[in-house]
């Protein structure tokens, strides 16, 4: 294409090469008749034979000399002048159009004719200059010179050609053809990781962005891809598990109720806390089998009592009464939200148990909460941990993504997905040396 598109533009670059080419070779004969006609009469005493005439329009190029100067006329091979004229052509007042038709009917006419030009003399004084030329010669140089032109033109075009190919091949063919067989080798084989694309190309254009983009891309995908394996293996594993699990719950069950006959008030209280945990520990499996996936259900909201919430929790977490341990309500004990009751307690649990197993044995758990007009309420949960790493923040909430030791990196990914089935938002609002603060948004009625 490269070629052809060269040869196109040569083909137009020639009409006015061609046709300057032949106002050029005319003007010199012009130039060279009127030197003739001037050595002619160098001597106005001595009669110009024959012979000079002939060897002076020989040497000039022409048949017949025309010019008329001041009150002179000088007319060299007169004797042919009855025999000319198949065209004549006036170059004073050239115009390039004009130019280029003249050219091409040369080079129609094969050089078969006899011409008569006119043109401008380069001697002031001079009023006409006319010679009469055979078109031969004219059409013979033109000829070559197209012959000439034509053959630069295609070595012009065939070097740009090869130049174009290769340029293109090693700038745009080589990388699409590279992504092209990362695409095509990926698809086929995602968890084989020599199959990823080497983001390592520096170029900042589109090609380059696009690499860079595929191998983030094929990475990330791996990652996800790595991640379900896990979570089919786990959702496996949870359902064989589940599925025991209730039965040996249900027995459970059976024996915290007989502790509700024990008259003793320790064991009422414990007993009270107890038949709630198996409850909601019951309830979770039961959704879990209905529902066939780890997908938390619709939540069932109802306005609930916060301050009884956090109770549970601490109790659940052991923290309560536990002198080495703070465990702080900043907020009035009215406070009520629109929530699912089970669902939320274990968004709360979570960050609880996250804080408590961070600080050790020692250091405190502070929830607050602010309940605005329109129903919206912000629960914060800060503890006096050592704070959250930099690497661990962007991927906080992602599955398996805990950098806890012993964790399973599923607890605030939990989180996450209950506080936005509410229609609500969960997110890390500070973490330092002094302690880290989760904040949970949950919306009113």
């Amino acid at each position: 294409m490269t070629i052809i598109f060269v040869m196109v533009v040569s083909m137009f670059v020639y009409l006015p090469l061609i046709a300057t080419f032949r106002q050029n070779f005319l003007e010199e004969r012009l130039a060279a008749a009127q030197v003739a006609a001037l050595a002619a009469t160098a001597d106005p005493n001595q009669a110009v034979t024959p012979d000079l005439e002939g060897s002076l329009l020989n040497t000039a190029g022409v048949i017949a000399v025309v010019m008329r100067r001041n009150e002179q006329s000088i007319l060299l091979g007169g004797d042919v002048m009855p025999h000319v004229a198949h065209a004549s052509y006036d170059l004073r007042n050239p115009m390039l159009g004009m130019l280029i038709a003249d050219a091409l009917d040369t080079l129609e006419a094969d050089g078969d004719r006899v011409i008569r030009v006119v043109g401008n003399s380069r001697l002031s004084g001079t009023r006409l200059l006319e010679v009469t030329i055979d078109e031969a010669d004219l059409y013979q140089a033109m000829t070559t010179y197209s012959n000439n032109v034509l053959l630069l033109a295609i070595i012009i075009s065939v070097v740009t050609g090869i130049l174009v190919y290769v340029a293109l091949h090693w700038l745009m063919v080589r990388p699409m053809r590279r992504i092209k067989d990362s695409v095509v080798g990926f698809r086929r084989s995602p968890e084989t990781e020599d199959k990823f694309l080497k983001a390592g190309t520096k170029r900042s254009d589109e090609i380059g962005l696009v690499e860079r983009e595929l191998s983030r891309m094929q990475s990330e995908l791996r990652q996800n891809l790595n991640q379900k394996t896990r979570l089919a293996e786990l959702g496996e594993a949870v359902a064989k598990i589940n599925h025991d699990l209730r039965n040996i719950l249900a027995t459970a069950q059976l024996a915290s109720d007989g502790l509700k006959r024990v008259e003793d008030p320790r064991v009422q209280k414990i007993s009270k806390r107890l038949i709630s945990a198996v409850g909601r520990a019951v309830t979770l499996c039961e959704r879990t089998m209905r529902h066939g996936k780890a997908d938390e259900p619709l939540p069932e909201k109802e306005w609930i009592s916060l301050s009884e919430l956090a109770d549970e929790v601490a109790v659940s977490l052991d923290i309560a009464d536990n002198e080495d341990f703070t465990f702080t309500k900043d907020f009035d004990d009215e406070l009520t939200i629109l929530a699912d009751s089970g669902q939320i307690h274990r968004v709360i649990l979570n960050l609880c148990r996250n804080a408590r197993e961070v600080q050790g044995t020692s250091g405190g758990i502070t929830i607050g909460a602010m309940k605005e007009e329109h129903g919206l309420v912000h629960i914060t949960i800060a503890d006096q941990g050592p704070g959250i790493p930099q690497n661990v923040q962007d991927n906080l909430f992602k599955a398996f993504s805990s950098a806890k030791s012993g964790g399973t990196g599923l607890g605030l990914a939990i989180a996450r997905d209950i506080v936005l089935a509410h229609g609500g938002k969960i997110g890390l609002e500070s973490t330092g040396p002094d302690g880290s603060t989760f904040m949970i948004c949950l919306p009113g009625a």
